[in-house]
């Protein structure tokens, strides 16, 4: 009997002496708790700063919409005229004779209104064409209305939504008061099954303001000219505050007929190619695919180049290739070569 309680004895020591070298192991090695999760950081997206295609400005973009190219009428009794100043590039070309017309081209910004609306020409498609724009004019001459039948371009005319898409102003006399909201515009792309996107690469090379020291002679006024009537004549004047060309024509200050805000560019580019007068109304053909000679105005300075098309968008070019704008609109000349650029532009510091 003895020797079981001694046993029974043992083993309740065994037992316990177990335990307690157990709890020291587990006070020697005490658990890693559990490092805490850190919360994860939330991205912020950075600001998305794009070029509008046209004018090289950082916006906060993405500028996707597409180009919309609008003929402008420029005859006196049209002026002032509505919707140049949000214009990226305008095309100044002569219509018949002397007697210029703008081919206004709106891709950054669009106005709300746009006009005097004036006819196409058969090279103000083909402009809007090569820019993959849509186009809007009221009328056309029988070459324009060749190509428009065929459907080379996605447009709309007055001459068929006269009183509708486009409205006539009760302060001027037809045809100097045609006009369409950018609002109607957008109503006319849908109705024709138009694309709305920009889906095409422009050409044009930007640079900011006095990134470049040597950039040409002087040249803070410009005048150039169009036959010999003063009405047709613009003028540009250099402003080194806002590295802006103020432009007039005619001697009035070119400025938008609602807001009285003024036109200022940035660029001015002359280019000289072949015209031709091909009937008895003066209209024209003009050649705008095979280059030539071209002057490029840039922070108050001149610049000797050529022009040459890429994909049938008109471009200046430079000693090593396409040559580089100042960033901002930028008004485009395009006169006969004769009598050239050697008498229609003339400049001075």
């Amino acid at each position: 009997m003895k020797k079981w309680l001694i046993l029974l004895v043992l083993l309740i020591v065994a037992a316990g002496l177990i335990f307690w070298l157990m709890g020291r192991e587990d006070a020697g090695e005490p658990e890693t708790p559990e490092t805490p999760q850190e919360p994860e950081e939330t991205e912020v997206p950075e600001e998305v700063l794009t070029a509008a295609p046209f004018t090289g400005m950082q916006g906060d973009g993405p500028y996707d919409s597409r180009a919309v190219m609008a003929v402008i009428n420029n005859h006196p009794a049209a002026r002032p005229q509505t919707g140049l100043v949000e214009a990226d590039m305008v095309f100044e070309i002569i219509a018949e004779y002397n007697i210029t017309r703008f081919l206004a081209l709106y891709q950054s910004q669009f106005p709300v209104n746009i006009g005097p609306v004036r006819s196409a020409r058969d090279y103000f498609v083909e402009l809007a064409d090569a820019y993959d724009a849509f186009f809007v004019a009221h009328g056309y001459s029988p070459e324009a209305k060749r190509l428009l039948d065929s459907g080379v371009v996605d447009q709309i005319n007055g001459m068929q939504y006269d009183g509708t898409l486009f409205k006539r102003s009760l302060d001027r006399v037809a045809p100097h008061n045609s006009y369409i909201t950018y609002e109607n515009v957008e109503l006319a792309m849908e109705m024709t099954g138009a694309s709305t996107n920009y889906s095409m690469k422009a050409p044009y090379a930007f640079s900011v303001p006095g990134s470049n020291d040597k950039l040409g002679e002087q040249a803070a006024s410009i005048e150039v000219t169009y036959g010999g009537d003063p009405l047709f004549a613009s003028t540009y004047t250099y402003d080194a505050g806002s590295q802006l060309y103020a432009r007039a024509s005619g001697g009035v200050a070119t400025a938008d007929k609602e807001t009285s805000q003024p036109i200022e560019v940035a660029n001015v580019l002359v280019i000289e190619t072949a015209h031709e007068t091909i009937d008895a109304k003066g209209r024209q053909e003009i050649d705008l695919t095979s280059g030539g000679q071209a002057l490029l105005f840039r922070e108050g300075t001149v610049q000797e180049s050529t022009w040459r098309t890429e994909s049938g968008m008109l471009v200046p070019v430079g000693e090593n290739g396409i040559a580089e704008l100042t960033q901002g609109k930028t008004w485009i000349h395009i006169i006969p070569e004769s009598p050239g650029i050697g008498q229609a532009v003339q400049y001075s510091p």
